[in-house]
């Protein structure tokens, strides 16, 4: 139907580029990516070893790839990202992530005398960042931009499989606003709101970076410690109650503070839930001892 020339001129001009990559990891051919949106012409790259243009890691992880489709047989489809600190000399690599999805396909022949697949590289950058958006809009709190229940229910679960498989422990702070209401109906519901975002802006900047705090309820909040004992989290917490104290008096002018309570996993948790009821009843108890207090179970 097409003669040779047609054949590479139709290959050559597709919008996505097409390598055809070695077992060994060499760049034998590269055609299309004609889409100069997205994609720098890589013709330079042809003879090269991904081994002489990656950094060892990324380069093991592509050959990995390579292998697999090799021994399958099939179509493999990877996702994966590539950055300038992917790519060996200074300047030659993209200044962001990009992020691509791989087709990857083994050839019926040899190619130089080794196994050779055919991949398909597709920039899925934009996919990629919209559904990043839409995954965020979904786990975070419109008001506050704390992460929402379902993150948090994500988070313990799978904390809690880490506690069983290797005894890393989590504490849980469950805590609110005392007299939440008293404060809406003097003040009105915009200093309620005041109140609310104040104290995620102090969690964000108190707490540590991969402590995950989500408010859960109205005026209830919930942070996740990963590794750290109950006794570690206590501290934590006293000092988390005198500072909320502090910041909400000097941004509302009204004498407001918090009931927490704090628990951690233990060997007969079956559920998360477990350990989110006893952080709950935790602060449930500050409440009965009157408030503007830590209680721990």
């Amino acid at each position: 139907m097409f003669n040779q020339q047609q054949l590479e001129s139709i290959l050559y001009s597709l919008p996505d580029p097409v390598f055809i990559l070695t077992r060994s990891g060499v760049y034998a051919a590269i055609f299309g990516g004609n889409d100069v949106r997205l994609y720098h012409d890589g013709s330079n790259l042809i003879g090269s070893s991904m081994f002489d243009v990656l950094n060892e890691e990324k380069a093991s992880w592509f050959a990995g790839v390579i292998e697999m489709a090799l021994q399958s047989g099939g179509l493999h489809i990877v996702e994966y990202e590539l950055s300038g600190s992917d790519v060996k000399g200074a300047g030659d690599g993209p200044s962001h992530a990009i992020y691509f999805e791989g087709r990857v396909q083994s050839l019926s022949f040899e190619v130089n005398g080794e196994a050779a697949v055919i991949w398909v590289a597709s920039n899925i950058t934009d996919k990629n960042e919209i559904q990043q958006k839409l995954r965020q809009l979904s786990e975070t709190d419109a008001l506050t931009g704390l992460y929402n229940r379902r993150k948090l229910n994500e988070t313990l679960d799978h904390r809690l499989t880490l506690f069983k498989r290797d005894n890393a422990q989590t504490s849980v702070l469950c805590f609110d606003v005392d007299n939440f209401k008293r404060l809406n109906d003097e003040l009105g519901h915009q200093a309620g709101d005041t109140a609310l975002v104040k104290i995620a802006l102090l969690c964000r900047h108190y707490l540590r970076h991969g402590d995950v705090v989500a408010r859960v309820g109205g005026d209830e909040f919930m942070v996740v410690m990963p590794d750290t004992h109950r006794g570690d989290a206590l501290d934590i917490a006293e000092r988390l109650r005198k500072r909320v104290r502090t910041t909400l008096k000097k941004a509302l002018r009204y004498e407001s503070t918090i009931s927490v309570g704090v628990s951690e996993f233990v060997p007969s948790d079956r559920f998360a839930t477990e350990v989110q009821e006893r952080a709950d009843e935790g602060l449930y108890q500050s409440k009965r001892n009157g408030r503007n207090r830590v209680s721990a179970l």
